[in-house]
């Protein structure tokens, strides 16, 4: 078969239906990044595809086609990574959204997919109101390095120096961290001694939980260039047990 592969893993990040009785499905796969394929007849009622192809559920997927939309031929089943908490859900459909619409077609990202499985490991692993913010920060830096975006909490690229802890910074997405008096900073007034906490993998301290999550959104939006993420309409409604909204 031209263009065929087989058993790639894979998981769904997005489905919808497809003329009268098949389903589009975007997954993300291990070798071949984002892809779309259609389900042939996955919504008819006799079909196992439709319960098979859910988000967050791990697949050997085996398909044909040369063009951006390939044809699903077969697909297996592997154990998933349960996400029963609220919190944990809606952040893994976070995940899947960014992956959906910002991950290029057919860009190869071993290493994001594996933070992807991780990421839904730990997000299953979560207690009720466990604290979802390191794992997306975390997963948040994965896909901006696969995407080329990645840089150092500690180093101030446009005058090519580490952060001093008295200093104040900046943040733009085009450069990482930078100078305070940079004009090209979306973010300002970061405190150094922040930033150096922040390269220590400190996510639990409440400046540095808060500026991450600041970086981050600016990051995120920037590459989304200014289309909306329908997961977070989904968190403005879910607030943790400290107040905080994710």
């Amino acid at each position: 078969m031209n263009g065929a592969v087989q058993q790639e893993p894979a998981y769904v990040i997005h489905r919808r239906p497809w003329r009268e009785s098949s389903l589009l499905v975007d997954l993300f796969t291990l070798n071949h990044g984002r892809i779309s394929l259609i389900a042939r007849g996955a919504s008819g009622p006799r079909s196992p595809l439709k319960a098979q192809l859910q988000p967050f559920q791990p697949l050997l997927v085996d398909w044909r086609g040369r063009s951006d939309l390939k044809t699903l031929i077969q697909l297996e089943v592997r154990q998933a990574a349960a996400l029963h908490q609220t919190r944990a859900l809606y952040s893994g459909l976070y995940l899947n959204e960014l992956l959906q619409r910002v991950l290029p077609v057919a860009d190869s990202h071993p290493m994001l997919f594996a933070s992807y499985i991780d990421s839904l490991q730990a997000l299953s692993a979560l207690p009720a109101e466990g604290d979802v913010e390191p794992v997306l920060r975390t997963f948040e830096r994965a896909f901006a390095s696969a995407l080329g975006y990645d840089f150092a909490w500690d180093y101030a690229t446009d005058v090519e120096q580490a952060v001093q802890e008295q200093g104040d910074y900046g943040y733009d997405p085009a450069q990482g961290i930078v100078s305070a008096g940079n004009p090209e900073a979306c973010l300002r007034s970061i405190p150094g001694s922040t930033l150096q906490a922040l390269a220590a993998g400190d996510l639990s301290s409440d400046q540095p939980r808060r500026t991450a999550k600041r970086v981050m959104r600016v990051l995120i939006d920037y590459l989304l260039q200014g289309k909306p993420l329908h997961s977070r309409t989904l968190f403005n409604g879910t607030v943790s047990s400290s107040g905080r909204k994710p």
